[in-house]
């Protein structure tokens, strides 16, 4: 069993940033690949960003594509996502998910919720007008 603990939430005028942070409880986080989700009220659960293993491999959502950037420390167990120029349809709760085995470099980016093993229990991001 992995533990995910997300953090660094929080309310944010449109236009701010906010890093969150996904860190996890097992050594083993290293061969895991990575995704962050969000849900937003009455809307499905959406992918927003993946990091291979090795953070070799990364990628985004259209609708984040060069305003937010995942990166890994796997020295720390830890996975980041930094979000910049942030808008009011950003809001959302934000969940990082781990999945055991990765895709071989090549192949497809996992982006659908069922391929992650485990989850966290969600950051609020709020983005204000």
């Amino acid at each position: 069993q992995v533990q995910l603990v997300e953090s660094g939430g929080g309310l944010v005028q449109a236009g701010g940033s906010l890093r969150l942070s996904c860190a996890a409880s097992r050594r083993t986080f290293s061969s895991y690949a990575m995704g962050w989700f969000r849900q937003a009220p009455g809307k499905e659960r959406e992918f927003v960003s993946y990091i291979s293993w090795n953070g070799g491999r990364s990628r985004y959502a259209d609708s984040v594509k060069g305003r937010f950037t995942i990166s890994r420390d796997n020295a720390k167990n830890t996975v980041y996502l930094q979000m910049n120029s942030l808008k009011p349809e950003d809001t959302a709760v934000y969940y990082c998910a781990a999945r055991v085995t990765d895709y071989a470099p090549g192949g497809s980016f996992p982006t659908n919720s069922d391929e992650y093993n485990y989850w966290g229990q969600g950051t609020q991001v709020t983005v204000s007008s």
